[in-house]
């Protein structure tokens, strides 16, 4: 600032210093003894150029200045924010390290608690039937062990004493007489309360004199060969049956997981461990048959592979590059994320990842970046917003009118399932700070108003049959005089006899839950918003067949 005064005042004395250089000029001329040339005028506007010219450049050297300092100001602010970000990430990430400390050490607390005293005595709520009644405690007899740790010689205790359930104390009788079918059609019969089925198949199976014998036994028949792989999707017994062995192999799992190393060792002995891998051998050979389920993610065939790998810790012996190559077959089943940890394949997941998102499956890469904390590699934001406009891409050839009505309905519902697919996504992940849902939503509105028109337009020209009339009579024809107390004629033997069908009607008892074969109803019947096992993510509709 100091150089830059100086210099305005040495331009403001420039008029003063003018004026004595025109003095001693007028001097000079008085003094002359030739006649110059040079006139007074021509210096004065000579000099008076040099001047404005330099006011002009000091002008712009301060505007530039001016900006300088401007700019300074700006990108100190920028530094803060960003500071500031970093700082509070820092924070977060630290306050989410500590969480997940104190939960490992608490985890690791009660495990040791629970291996000192494993059958201490607890206190549990029993139900009354009565309503309005309070709740009566009661203490857990020694015999009775929860889901904890437990070592060889409960093991044992289990086999010879009692194990309690709360709800379907037929699960422990079916385990200890190691009776695989009667397990299966029981979890069909009670498919209604699977999530209770979850709970206590694992405590059943301690019942059992071998739990992992048992799990192997009840895979039979996962592939049957009187079926071809075309028409497995369409069988709903069959899907039913996948369903359960991929349960029941999970809640083999839960149950190791409860166990000591020497329990593990005595349950997975070699001769289970061998038959499990000669399972595995057999259907790794069948992945390669797999069809459209496979490639959108919601395979049961390669899902019940991996699963039967991570129980048994088989793993090992199959190429792990072949086995990630697998998890786009499975990334829509809930259990992905802790399967690719069971087998390893954490470190093989940006891979995946970038799979999933050439084959436009933007939604599973989220998913599966959340869970394995990769949210820094794959922005969630800008892969939601690329799959939505490669999915409005999709429908602009056919914004001109062109398109068949049945062609426009069909890309109409392709973008609705996708506009939901990634409002539950944003839903699902607390998003919405970073990704605004109000242009969505009216999108979504939007076309939920098109299809509506339209479906009330086509019922509209659909021709309405006649209503019945109030009491209760017929449409048919109307017939006059006909005579009521007599009958003249003899009744004609029909034309046309009735036909005699080969089977009787058949009706389901209150309690069965299965249909008999000939009837051709599925024994899995589900609603369509209805996951039999929860196995797949609820805001993929689009996605799940």
């Amino acid at each position: 600032m100091e150089d830059t005064q100086s210099v305005a005042t040495l331009m403001d004395s420039t008029t003063s210093k003018i004026q004595l250089l025109q003095k001693a000029f007028a001097e000079l001329e008085s003094h002359r003894a030739v006649t110059l040339n040079l006139q007074w005028k021509q210096l004065e506007e000579h000099f008076n150029g040099l001047q404005k010219s330099l006011k002009r450049r000091f002008t712009e050297l301060e505007d530039q200045e001016k900006e300088f300092e401007t700019k300074i100001v700006q990108s100190t602010e920028i530094l803060e924010k960003r500071q500031a970000a970093v700082i509070a990430k820092e924070q977060a990430s630290l306050q989410r390290l500590q969480e997940k400390r104190d939960a490992a050490v608490s985890a690791i607390s009660i495990a040791l608690e629970k291996h000192r005293n494993p059958c201490s005595v607890e206190p549990t709520v029993i139900n009354c039937e009565v309503q309005d009644e309070p709740s009566v405690l009661e203490e857990k007899p020694d015999n009775v062990t929860e889901i904890g740790q437990v070592t060889g010689d409960t093991w044992k205790s289990f086999q010879d004493g009692v194990v309690e359930v709360k709800s379907y104390p037929e699960l422990v009788n079916l385990c200890r007489n190691m009776d695989s079918e009667g397990l299966h059609k029981f979890i069909s019969d009670n498919r209604k309360n699977l999530a209770a089925l979850r709970e206590e198949i694992p405590l059943a199976l301690r019942a059992s004199t071998n739990p992992a014998s048992l799990v192997l036994d009840s895979l039979n028949g996962f592939y049957n060969s009187d079926v071809s792989i075309s028409d497995a999707k369409k069988d709903a017994n069959l899907l039913g049956l996948r369903r359960t062995c991929i349960m029941l192999l999970e809640c083999l799992s839960t149950l190791l997981n409860t166990l000591d190393i020497d329990s593990i060792s005595s349950i997975i002995s070699e001769n289970i461990r061998g038959r499990a891998k000669a399972i595995a051998e057999e259907w790794n050979l069948k992945l390669d048959e797999l069809d459209v389920d496979a490639n959108n993610g919601n395979s049961l065939e390669a899902h019940a592979f991996l699963q039967l790998l991570a129980t048994f810790s088989i793993s090992s012996n199959f190429n792990q590059e072949n086995l990630s190559k697998l998890i786009p077959m499975v990334s829509r089943r809930r259990q992905t994320a802790d399967l690719c940890r069971s087998l390893g394949l954490s470190d093989r997941m940006p891979g995946v990842i970038d799979v999933l998102i050439n084959n436009g499956r933007h939604i599973d890469a989220v998913n599966l970046a959340f869970a394995f904390e990769l949210t820094e590699q794959f922005p969630p934001v800008s892969l939601l917003k690329s799959y939505l406009n490669e999915a409005s891409k999709a429908s602009t050839p056919l914004n001109s009118g062109n398109a068949s009505p049945t062609v426009q309905n069909d890309v109409n519902e392709k973008e609705l399932s996708a506009l939901k697919a990634v409002l539950k996504c944003i839903e699902d992940h607390k998003l919405e700070e970073q990704y605004l849902v109000d242009p969505l939503q009216k999108r979504v509105h939007q076309l939920e108003k098109v299809k509506a028109d339209k479906k009330k337009a086509t019922e509209v020209a659909k021709p309405q049959s006649k209503r019945p009339r109030p009491n209760g009579v017929g449409t048919g024809p109307r017939v006059n005089n006909v005579v009521t107390e007599k009958n003249f004629y003899p009744r004609m033997t029909d034309r046309y006899p009735q036909p005699v069908y080969d089977r009787p009607y058949a009706y389901p008892g209150p309690t069965s839950t299965h249909v008999p074969s000939f009837m051709g109803a599925p024994a899995y019947n589900f609603s369509p918003g209805h996951d039999f096992f929860g196995n797949g993510y609820h805001y993929q509709a689009p996605y799940l067949h």
